[in-house]
């Protein structure tokens, strides 16, 4: 396995999440419109690539929020390649450049019918928080915190 920081400039990170996006409108349906809007990747200056044996597996991204927070992005690895771990190492990566960029805290949202996603988050540590931002009041919404 290979871990790479990258940009959203990087080729294979934009393939992963056109994988994603994908992946998401299926899952999100009727709603896949409004996530979408606040999805963009444009000048993400903080992401992550994971490969093994060379082909690109798994991404995530951090973009601040305040002067404290890192939000998580984009996080996803290919439906063939889960099981082995790739999104927490993505996620734990993502976690190690908040700190060395002075970050306290990562906070992520998720859709409840995404219950893998779930299930990662809660098994890294992270807790349940009331939505946030564009969140708040969304019912298929969940969001976490992670204090670093």
């Amino acid at each position: 396995m290979q871990i790479l920081r990258t940009t959203s400039e990087n080729i294979d990170f934009q393939d992963l999440v056109k994988n994603l996006d994908a992946y998401l409108a299926e899952m999100d349906g009727e709603d896949h419109a409004f996530y979408d809007q606040y999805n963009k990747i444009t000048l993400l200056k903080n992401c992550i690539v994971i490969f093994e044996n060379e082909k690109p597996v798994a991404c995530g991204a951090i973009k601040p929020i305040d002067e404290n927070t890192m939000e998580v992005k984009r996080m996803f690895t290919l439906p063939e390649c889960r099981g082995k771990g790739f999104a927490a190492s993505v996620l734990k990566e993502l976690e190690i450049w908040t700190k060395e960029l002075g970050y306290e805290k990562t906070v992520l949202e998720t859709g409840k019918k995404q219950t893998e996603a779930v299930a990662l988050y809660k098994k890294c540590n992270y807790a349940i928080i009331p939505n946030y931002g564009q969140y708040a009041g969304i019912e298929n919404s969940i969001c976490f915190e992670k204090i670093l």
